[in-house]
């Protein structure tokens, strides 16, 4: 099997926040994300409203959707699931929004957001983000201990290792 890596541009990184007070359109973000070459954005899929308005002009420009979602509970991926299904996305990016202290706790989770996951045919992964379920290496490795089969997106910008040391001279 033959891996390819495919970089999507998340949509808020594209907010200008600029004190002009100028924000470019969703139409705009979207168009420069297509001329720079990625293969897609990455945004919230929460709102179906704004999933429904997204997908129209990543079809425009044949720009692919990571649907990302921040579920605290099992149901909370529902929704999210139901847009991804109905308006397309090329896999679905979910940032477990809790921080468990318990492996127990966090695989309830997991296999909960699993079982849901089954039922589509969109790939759920598990983000590695910072401020959330896998922040920590050493407790994300537990997890993958426990389920060797789960599938994590690495996003390397907030991928922090808690633990390192600094080197000593």
């Amino acid at each position: 099997m033959t891996q390819r890596l495919a970089v999507y541009q998340s949509l808020w990184a594209m907010e200008r926040r600029h004190t002009d007070g100028f924000e470019r359109t969703l139409a705009e973000n979207v168009a420069m994300i297509a001329q720079a070459g990625f293969e897609g954005v990455s945004t919230s899929y929460e709102s179906r409203e704004d999933v429904r308005r997204l997908s129209q002009l990543l079809f425009q420009h044949g720009l692919q959707a990571e649907a990302q979602c921040f579920p605290s509970t099992v149901d909370d991926l529902r929704p999210i699931l139901e847009h991804a299904v109905e308006f397309g996305a090329h896999h679905i990016d979910l940032q477990p929004d809790v921080r468990p202290r318990r492996l127990g706790d966090a695989l309830e989770l997991i296999d909960g957001w699993q079982r849901l996951a089954e039922q589509v045919d969109i790939p759920v992964y598990i983000e590695t983000h910072r401020d959330r379920m896998t922040t920590d290496l050493h407790f994300t490795l537990d997890l993958l201990d426990k389920r060797p089969d789960l599938r994590l997106l690495g996003d390397l910008s907030h991928y922090l290792v808690g633990r390192e040391r600094s080197r000593q001279s």
